[in-house]
């Protein structure tokens, strides 16, 4: 099954570039390239790309607010968004996450990682580079005075076990080091990550990780 890829950045050599490393894999294919957020979401809901490459910022209309766009559309449910920008300052972590991003990664990243990042979340897999993780949990630790913490509807029917699974999945860990953590074969582990998310209703585990700690389950 090959994985349709659209790429939203505003500068021409930098799309052209990704093409050419993208088309380049027997299973991945460019359907599309947009110059401006607005571009991608008119593209994303033309061409059904499986996952857009999302640069932060673009003229007219900025990554962060086509990621909102695109994820608060319910026809594009099953599209993932991979943000892609050499600003890996924590507001933009959250933003990302919050508006349905599936993955965070610097530009300055390995041509392999790049494509190693767009099947993974195309697998419905989260990606966050180490330092945006980081990012990301400094942000809710040092919020200033005391900040609202709702439980989500669902959050009560997680078993121990898969509140154990949340909490290693709000750390970054994938399948494979949850599995070794707790003794568990991989697939048990991506077992239990997906009934967390059906139970809490969220669309992939990036969102599993912005739910974690904005209401204070999660802890760094």
């Amino acid at each position: 099954m090959t994985i349709r890829v659209l790429v939203a950045d505003d500068q021409p050599v930098i799309r052209a570039g990704f093409r050419m490393l993208i088309d380049a894999e027997p299973d991945l294919e460019v359907v599309g390239e947009a110059g401006n957020g607005r571009e991608a979401v008119a593209l994303a809901r033309d061409a059904r790309p499986d996952v857009i490459l999302m640069d932060i910022r673009m003229p007219e209309m900025d990554g962060l607010e086509a990621t909102r766009t695109i994820g608060a559309d319910k026809d594009l449910a099953a599209l993932k968004v991979l943000i892609l920008t050499t600003f890996e300052a924590d507001e933009y972590v959250f933003e990302a996450l919050s508006g349905g991003a599936s993955g965070f990664l610097g530009k300055g990243v390995q041509p392999v990682t790049l494509l190693e990042g767009i099947r993974t979340v195309a697998q419905g897999e989260a990606l966050l580079s180490p330092k945006a993780t980081k990012a990301l949990i400094a942000r809710y630790l040092i919020q200033p005075g005391p900040s609202p913490r709702t439980t989500p509807p669902g959050m009560e029917r997680l078993t121990e076990r898969e509140r154990e699974v949340l909490g290693l999945v709000a750390a970054g860990l994938s399948n494979d080091d949850i599995a070794q953590r707790l003794h568990l074969s991989p697939h048990t582990a991506k077992t239990h990550v997906n009934r967390i998310m059906t139970k809490l209703h969220a669309r992939d585990r990036a969102q599993l990780v912005v739910i974690a700690y904005r209401t204070g389950f999660a802890r760094a």
